[in-house]
Protein backbone atom coordinates (compact mmCIF):
# COMPACT_ATOMS: atom_id res chain seq x y z
CA UNK A 1 0.00 0.00 0.00
CA UNK A 2 1.26 3.45 -0.90
CA UNK A 3 0.66 5.70 2.10
CA UNK A 4 1.85 9.07 3.33
CA UNK A 5 3.21 9.11 6.84
CA UNK A 6 1.12 10.47 9.70
CA UNK A 7 3.18 13.66 10.05
CA UNK A 8 2.49 14.54 6.41
CA UNK A 9 -1.22 14.00 6.99
CA UNK A 10 -1.06 16.24 10.06
CA UNK A 11 0.84 18.86 8.05
CA UNK A 12 -2.03 19.05 5.57
CA UNK A 13 -4.47 19.51 8.47
CA UNK A 14 -2.30 22.28 9.95
CA UNK A 15 -1.80 24.03 6.63
CA UNK A 16 -5.45 23.90 5.60
CA UNK A 17 -6.36 25.58 8.89
CA UNK A 18 -3.79 28.30 8.19
CA UNK A 19 -4.97 28.69 4.60
CA UNK A 20 -8.51 29.35 5.80
CA UNK A 21 -7.20 32.47 7.58
CA UNK A 22 -4.82 34.08 5.08
CA UNK A 23 -2.60 36.84 6.36
CA UNK A 24 -3.22 35.89 9.99
CA UNK A 25 -0.43 35.03 12.40
CA UNK A 26 -1.24 31.93 14.41
CA UNK A 27 0.65 30.44 17.35
CA UNK A 28 1.70 26.81 17.45
CA UNK A 29 -0.56 26.38 20.48
CA UNK A 30 -3.60 27.70 18.58
CA UNK A 31 -2.85 25.37 15.69
CA UNK A 32 -2.43 22.41 18.03
CA UNK A 33 -5.69 23.20 19.83
CA UNK A 34 -7.63 23.66 16.61
CA UNK A 35 -6.31 20.51 14.97
CA UNK A 36 -6.50 18.56 18.24
CA UNK A 37 -2.84 17.63 17.80
CA UNK A 38 -0.04 17.46 20.39
CA UNK A 39 1.91 20.73 20.61
CA UNK A 40 5.34 19.02 20.18
CA UNK A 41 4.11 17.44 16.93
CA UNK A 42 2.82 20.76 15.62
CA UNK A 43 6.10 22.48 16.58
CA UNK A 44 8.09 19.82 14.71
CA UNK A 45 5.86 20.17 11.65
CA UNK A 46 6.08 23.95 11.65
CA UNK A 47 9.88 23.81 11.84
CA UNK A 48 10.07 21.44 8.86
CA UNK A 49 7.56 23.48 6.89
CA UNK A 50 9.44 26.71 7.69
CA UNK A 51 12.72 25.20 6.44
CA UNK A 52 10.95 24.40 3.17
CA UNK A 53 9.51 27.93 2.90
CA UNK A 54 5.93 26.71 3.15
CA UNK A 55 5.33 28.61 6.39
CA UNK A 56 7.01 31.70 7.74
CA UNK A 57 7.93 32.11 11.40
CA UNK A 58 7.46 35.54 12.98
CA UNK A 59 9.26 36.10 16.26
CA UNK A 60 8.25 38.28 19.17
CA UNK A 61 5.36 38.72 21.55
CA UNK A 62 2.89 39.16 18.70
CA UNK A 63 4.61 36.52 16.57
CA UNK A 64 3.41 33.24 15.22
CA UNK A 65 3.26 31.43 11.92
CA UNK A 66 1.77 32.31 8.56
CA UNK A 67 1.86 30.71 5.14
CA UNK A 68 5.15 31.40 3.39
CA UNK A 69 3.34 31.96 0.10
CA UNK A 70 -0.23 31.92 -1.13
CA UNK A 71 -2.32 28.77 -0.70
CA UNK A 72 -2.73 28.60 -4.48
CA UNK A 73 1.06 28.44 -4.82
CA UNK A 74 1.57 25.54 -2.39
CA UNK A 75 0.87 22.07 -3.74
CA UNK A 76 0.38 18.75 -2.03
CA UNK A 77 3.64 17.67 -3.70
CA UNK A 78 5.42 20.59 -1.96
CA UNK A 79 4.08 19.44 1.40
CA UNK A 80 5.00 15.79 0.85
CA UNK A 81 8.51 16.70 -0.29
CA UNK A 82 9.02 19.06 2.67
CA UNK A 83 8.32 16.27 5.14
CA UNK A 84 9.27 13.07 3.35
CA UNK A 85 11.86 14.16 0.80
CA UNK A 86 11.68 13.56 -2.94
CA UNK A 87 8.70 11.56 -4.14
CA UNK A 88 10.18 8.21 -5.12
CA UNK A 89 8.12 5.05 -4.98
CA UNK A 90 11.06 2.73 -5.42
CA UNK A 91 14.84 3.00 -5.32
CA UNK A 92 14.76 2.59 -9.11
CA UNK A 93 13.63 6.13 -9.88
CA UNK A 94 15.96 8.92 -10.86
CA UNK A 95 17.24 11.01 -7.94
CA UNK A 96 16.02 8.50 -5.34
CA UNK A 97 17.58 9.20 -1.93
CA UNK A 98 18.80 5.58 -1.66
CA UNK A 99 19.54 4.42 -5.21
CA UNK A 100 19.29 0.75 -6.04
CA UNK A 101 22.62 -1.07 -6.21
CA UNK A 102 21.63 -3.30 -9.13
CA UNK A 103 19.83 -0.79 -11.33
CA UNK A 104 22.37 -1.23 -14.13
CA UNK A 105 21.30 -4.91 -14.41
CA UNK A 106 17.57 -4.48 -13.86
CA UNK A 107 15.17 -4.72 -16.81
CA UNK A 108 12.83 -2.25 -15.02
CA UNK A 109 15.51 0.45 -14.68
CA UNK A 110 13.99 3.77 -15.68
CA UNK A 111 10.48 2.40 -16.18
CA UNK A 112 9.38 3.33 -12.67
CA UNK A 113 10.10 6.96 -13.57
CA UNK A 114 6.85 7.05 -15.57
CA UNK A 115 4.83 5.99 -12.54
CA UNK A 116 6.76 8.32 -10.26
CA UNK A 117 6.22 11.27 -12.60
CA UNK A 118 2.49 10.52 -12.86
CA UNK A 119 2.10 10.46 -9.08
CA UNK A 120 4.21 13.60 -8.66
CA UNK A 121 2.12 15.30 -11.34
CA UNK A 122 -1.11 14.33 -9.59
CA UNK A 123 0.12 15.65 -6.23
CA UNK A 124 1.46 18.83 -7.85
CA UNK A 125 -1.91 19.47 -9.50
CA UNK A 126 -3.73 19.87 -6.17
CA UNK A 127 -3.12 23.10 -4.27
CA UNK A 128 -3.45 23.86 -0.60
CA UNK A 129 -6.26 26.25 -1.52
CA UNK A 130 -8.20 23.34 -3.02
CA UNK A 131 -7.50 21.16 0.02
CA UNK A 132 -8.80 23.98 2.24
CA UNK A 133 -12.24 24.03 0.69
CA UNK A 134 -14.85 22.47 2.98
CA UNK A 135 -16.25 19.18 1.78
CA UNK A 136 -19.85 19.35 2.94
CA UNK A 137 -20.47 15.79 1.76
CA UNK A 138 -18.29 14.52 4.61
CA UNK A 139 -20.28 16.07 7.44
CA UNK A 140 -19.81 19.10 9.66
CA UNK A 141 -16.89 21.45 8.95
CA UNK A 142 -13.70 21.13 10.94
CA UNK A 143 -13.11 23.54 13.77
CA UNK A 144 -11.66 26.82 12.55
CA UNK A 145 -8.68 28.51 14.17
CA UNK A 146 -9.81 30.60 17.09
CA UNK A 147 -13.09 28.70 17.57
CA UNK A 148 -13.80 26.85 20.79
CA UNK A 149 -15.24 23.37 21.04
CA UNK A 150 -18.74 23.12 22.52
Amino acid sequence: MFRLNRLTDYAVVVLTQMARRPGTLTSAQQIADCGQLPLPTVAKLLNSLARAGIVASHRGAAGGYSLGRGATEITVADIVEALEGPIALTACVENAPDPCGVSSLCPMAGNWNKVNQAIHGALASVTLAEMSLPDTALGPPILQLGEKTA
